[in-house]
């Protein structure tokens, strides 16, 4: 079709009513997103006391960050226990519902998480829908995980028992979007506490350093000793006499203050050329093997009058007298309870122990680091007092042992990207193949029985594929999660965590200046998609269509723009309501939870399917805000793509009987807020033997072309 041809079918330029309407409403938008409330936590004092009773003690809230200590009394004083924090404060990141959950995370001193708790949200798919119990069962998994790793959001039941279980969390079916907002907002709080009190951040996420394999020599423990890869940290009596006399201690040994109270003997194993040399090859070989991926391990051997392996120590703890550090920060290091014995021969004899540093520790090798050793003395009788005094020598290894891999880049939203690949690439095809059949009037939609074929074919796509596999039906809480994100948060970024829903969008918004709301409504929404299928099933019941009269048809149709209009008023002034009247929409309950769901939310699906076998999509028509707001955005439409003929509507109905939507007037014209898209009209209209006027200009020898009639 060439330019001139085309250039009848173009709709004319918007109304200046139009024009200022659009206006107005760019500017309210702007106002809106220019004003919006301070997001802050919810809790107080009291608050984080009720989930941190005695004998843990609320310290005082940080001065400069909103993060509250958490002591626990320890050997006389107060430690402390964890960081409590709420993630809207520090990572204020919209969920679908368009504003940010809160959670409550208290974080170790070592980065590990103590506890997780939702304080609230706006999830629409956890509102009502699946409930909150599964959510508070997600976060319950980041108890013993560590914010120096990089923690993804898995498939149900992908955690594992292997590595992946420190760097992975199950997500939930049906609520794979708003459980990754959810990781991200955790994540993102706590390195921003971790990186002002604990002294790690971003940088140590998903860090990876392993020892090179070819880093492989003979030596003895001499030559180790020499090159600093075996170190010695020894604590004299003299030593550890002046330390507790600074806290008031009276001396409890008058003997040579040079002699060792605490000799120990380290080593970093991993690198072969350390590890084979004080285990052994076949020891080495078999500790290899024990640890897993990017598992660290360090020997520590005890050879003085005290030492912090005593006789109660049990294989496979944590020593509570020794500690490995790193940039000032405890790095969890438990005994590997392997068996004692291959150790070099050359090393002091005692007991030993080998620590395991696992991969979610964020533990660098090739960066110094400290071992630390415990004295621990008692003071009083009666209400007696430990007193700690702290011991250390620091160890590093040369950058060229080890290979470094940089930590994984890109924001947590590409993961969902990555993950769903495959299904946005079906989504895609199916799209590129959807505009052309739409696009080419005298293609495919001439043939009837071809036609037909195809529609059900893509319909049932839209509904196995789209709906219940892919989750993305579009809704109206997008809509409504747009308008809290310009009164809120100003941040779109929610969207990105679910990619099949943002490619249809993405189709979807442009089509509507095309075609306006008929290729959603017609070939995209799965629930429209069910109620095609479901009204198949009238004719062999035997139920007979009711027609609505016209006058009734034009008030009802109505009633979505009401419902579309309270919906995002309830969400512009921040009430609750905009949730509950979201619930109009019966996608969650038919789509997203394949029906599984409270009886009154499926009682409500069910009976609007069984009206559309009455009224033909009759929610659809009616009730959908949805397509109300699309019908609303379909009037910046710029063709009048559906052809018509002189004789449409006058003296030919055929076309507005045959219309199941009732997007058609008696004179002819295409009602295209209404209209579906269908192409059953078009078909007609160029089929000659079922068009009305080509029939009758056969039979006289002429042949007539369609026009295009103004639209409604």
């Amino acid at each position: 079709m060439t330019a001139a041809q085309l250039r009848p079918w173009i709709r004319p330029t918007l109304s200046g009513a139009w024009v200022r309407r659009l206006a107005l409403f760019l500017v309210l938008f702007a106002a809106l997103w220019g004003s919006h409330p301070a997001l802050a936590g919810q809790l107080d004092r009291a608050g984080i006391e009720r989930y941190f009773p005695a004998p843990l003690v609320v310290g005082e809230r940080d001065g400069a960050l909103p993060v509250w200590p958490i002591l626990k009394q320890e050997a006389g004083r107060y430690e402390v226990f964890a960081y409590a924090f709420e993630s809207i404060d520090l990572a204020p990141i919209p969920g679908f519902g368009g504003t940010p959950p809160d959670l409550l995370v208290a974080l170790a001193p070592d980065g590990t998480f103590r506890d997780v708790k939702v304080v609230s949200h706006h999830e629409p798919v956890f509102l009502e829908g699946l409930g909150s119990e599964p959510l508070f069962a997600f976060v319950e998994q980041y108890v013993g995980l560590s914010a120096r790793r990089s923690i993804r959001v898995g498939r149900p039941n992908a955690r594992g028992s292997g590595a992946s279980a420190e760097t992975t969390v199950d997500g939930i079916s049906m609520a794979t979007a708003s459980t990754r907002v959810i990781n991200e907002s955790i994540l993102g709080a706590s390195l921003a506490v971790a990186r002002a009190k604990l002294g790690f951040g971003a940088a140590n996420v998903g860090l990876k350093v392993e020892a090179r394999p070819d880093a492989d020599e003979s030596l003895s423990v001499p030559d180790l000793v020499a090159r600093g890869w075996v170190r010695r940290l020894t604590v004299t009596h003299g030593q550890a006499e002046a330390a507790f006399r600074d806290a008031g201690m009276d001396p409890i040994d008058d003997g040579p203050g040079d002699r060792p109270l605490t000799d120990l003997t380290f080593a970093y194993l991993n690198v072969p050329a350390i590890g084979r040399s004080l285990l052994g090859p076949d020891r080495f070989a078999a500790l290899m093997r024990e640890l897993g991926p990017g598992d660290h391990a360090v020997m520590v051997v005890s050879h003085g009058s005290e030492t912090p392996l005593g006789e109660d120590f049990v294989l496979g703890s944590i020593p509570e007298r020794l500690a490995v550090t790193q940039g000032g920060l405890a790095v969890n290091a438990r005994d590997m309870a392997i068996e004692r014995r291959g150790a070099a021969p050359d090393l002091p004899s005692g007991p030993w122990t080998v620590l395991r540093i696992t991969g979610a520790a964020g533990f660098d090798p090739s960066a110094p680091w400290t071992l630390r050793v415990k004295l621990v003395r008692e003071r009083g009788q009666i209400l007696s007092e430990k007193i700690v005094r702290e011991f250390s020598a620091d160890y590093t290894l040369p950058a060229t042992l080890f290979v470094r891999e940089a930590a994984e880049a890109g924001p947590s939203w590409l993961d969902p990207w990555r993950a769903r690949g495959p299904e946005l690439g079906v989504i895609a095809l199916a799209l590129a193949w959807l505009v052309p059949v739409l696009a080419f009037r005298r293609g495919l939609v001439t043939d009837r029985q071809r036609f037909a074929i195809f529609r059900l074919g893509f319909l049932a796509f839209t509904l196995g594929f789209i709906g219940w596999y892919a989750q993305a039906q579009l809704s109206i809480v997008t809509l409504v999660g747009l308008v809290r994100a310009a009164t809120v948060t100003h941040d779109l970024a929610f969207l990105l965590y679910d990619p099949p829903s943002l490619l249809l969008w993405a189709f979807v918004v442009p089509t509507l200046v095309v075609w306006g709301r008929g290729t959603f409504c017609g070939w995209l929404c799965p629930f429209g998609a069910l109620q095609e299928f479901t009204a198949w099933l009238a004719r062999p019941l035997r139920i007979r269509p009711i027609t609505v009269p016209p006058r009734l048809d034009f008030w009802l149709r109505q009633g979505k723009y009401g419902l579309l209009a309270a919906i995002l008023l309830a969400a512009a002034t921040g009430s609750p309501l905009a949730d509950t009247f979201s619930e109009a929409e019966p996608f969650k309950t038919a789509i997203t939870l394949y029906f599984v769901r409270g009886w009154p939310f499926v009682a409500y699906a069910v009976g609007l399917l069984v009206l559309n076998l009455f009224v033909y999509k009759g929610f659809c028509r009616y009730l959908c805000p949805l397509g109300a707001g699309l019908a609303i955005l379909g009037r910046l439409r710029v063709l009048d793509w559906i052809p018509r003929r002189a004789e449409c509507g006058s003296p030919c109905q055929l076309c507005k009987v045959r219309c199941r939507y009732g997007a058609i007037a008696p004179s002819g014209r295409i009602d295209y807020p209404e209209c579906f898209q269908c192409m059953d009209c078009v078909t007609i209209i160029q089929d000659p033997q079922q068009c009305v006027p080509q029939v009758v200009a056969a039979k006289h020898g002429r042949r007539i072309a369609p026009r295009p009639v103004p639209a409604e």
